[in-house]
């Protein structure tokens, strides 16, 4: 039984499927029973194993070669080519991240703080005077949207358009007349990528006209053994930044900020001593843990808590359940913010751990601090329930209301 308030468990025959809105919405109890009766699941319909335990998970992500996130062909995204570095596995995947890692590295984060926190002030200056909002779409959206603009020197009037562009890769379902249609839903990605790149092209082509100090200037002048990248690899890297620069901070910071308006006890600590909101932070993405699901191909047979894999199968890491499973966490079932060993895998881990986790970091504290010190008591709308998507879990529709 998972103890936090804002969950609660029922008996069920069968495990539900974690994929399912009702479940991402509260997926504590669903993840548990995965751990402790059937840790490495066949989802029905797909077969597709689902590997839930933290070692167990843990081990995937650290064996690369045995599970691969080369996967472009298997996952279609609108892609031509896979996506850097994040479809490719080592040793061509250090390749990359070698160049990439310093150009998001802590210290570099944090020159971007004083802009961003502007930026979350201009936008809490549009609605703080009301008694209420949207927090999805009139700031989880846009605060790190413009902060993807800013390091890529793109003009905010770009933003709805970018937007956009991320959805028809990410939730195309929504933009299609029938979300049920395999073929409409591909078209749409499939148009949407050619988009992508054909806008990435035109960025390429200013960028070279002029001297930029921004991430697009970085790609065009940095050197990987002793050569500039292609034009290619510089839009493979750009398509995978406008998914996750533009998305996965969104999912997060309305994932915490809903739970935090649900459990009064624990947004009254953060309001009333801010100093506690850096461990409150990695407790709730632990908790929380917005992008709970990755897929891997397996490219040899094994066998995971006895149950055997065979190679070129795809597998799903619940990196969720991960996240509280009691074999590593202490109190795995509540949330605490004086949580001191907090070895959660939210931004996964090993080769292919997320290249932006400062830049995350840094978008979640200073939006939830400026958030807090203009708007500390808040609760989500009598008669409201935030409707959470699965796999990301992002909130579409999130109302709040203050005094």
């Amino acid at each position: 039984m998972v103890s936090d308030d804002s969950c609660s468990d029922s008996p069920q025959d069968e495990i539900p499927n974690f994929f399912s809105p009702e479940v991402a919405g509260c997926p504590h109890a669903t993840y548990r029973r995965m751990i402790d009766e059937i840790p490495v699941l066949r989802m029905s319909g797909t077969n597709v194993p689902v590997i839930s335990r933290y070692e167990d998970v843990m081990f995937c992500l650290r064996n690369p070669a045995i599970f691969s996130s080369d996967m472009a062909e298997q996952m279609s995204l609108g892609t031509d080519r896979p996506m850097i570095p994040q479809q490719i596995d080592p040793p061509a995947q250090t390749r990359y991240r070698k160049i990439l890692d310093p150009r998001f590295s802590r210290k570099r984060m944090i020159e971007f703080e004083p802009a961003l926190r502007a930026s979350a002030n201009q936008l809490l200056d549009s609605f703080s005077g009301d008694n209420g909002c949207d927090f999805s779409q009139q700031y989880a959206v846009p605060l790190p949207c413009q902060a993807f603009l800013h390091l890529f020197g793109l003009p905010v009037s770009d933003l709805s358009l970018l937007i956009e562009l991320k959805d028809g890769i990410i939730r195309p379902q929504v933009q299609a007349k029938n979300p049920l249609d395999e073929t409409e839903v591909g078209a749409i990605r499939a148009s949407t990528g050619k988009r992508i790149y054909a806008y990435f092209e035109d960025l390429i082509k200013d960028s070279k006209k002029s001297s930029r100090d921004d991430l697009m200037g970085y790609l065009l002048n940095v050197e990987l053994d002793g050569e500039k990248l292609s034009h290619n690899e510089i839009l493979d890297i750009s398509f995978l930044f406008i998914l996750a620069g533009l998305d996965t901070v969104t999912a997060t910071i309305s994932c915490c900020i809903a739970y935090l308006a649900a459990n009064s006890n624990h947004r009254e600590k953060i309001a009333q001593s801010p100093e506690t909101l850096e461990a409150a932070i990695e407790e709730l993405l632990r908790w929380e843990t917005p992008v709970a699901v990755i897929p891997r191909l397996v490219k040899q047979d094994i066998e995971i808590a006895d149950i055997p894999i065979k190679k070129d199968e795809m597998v799903m890491l619940l990196l969720g359940a991960a996240n509280i499973d009691p074999a590593e966490f202490e109190g795995a079932d509540e949330v605490r913010f004086d949580r001191s060993r907090n070895r959660h895998i939210a931004f996964g881990a090993g080769a292919h751990r997320c290249l932006g986790s400062h830049l995350a970091r840094m978008e979640l504290r200073v939006g939830l601090e400026e958030w807090h010190r203009r708007i500390p008591n808040y609760r989500i709308r009598d008669a409201e329930v935030p409707v959470y998507s699965p796999g990301i879990r992002d909130i579409q529709f999130l109302p709040l209301v203050w005094s």
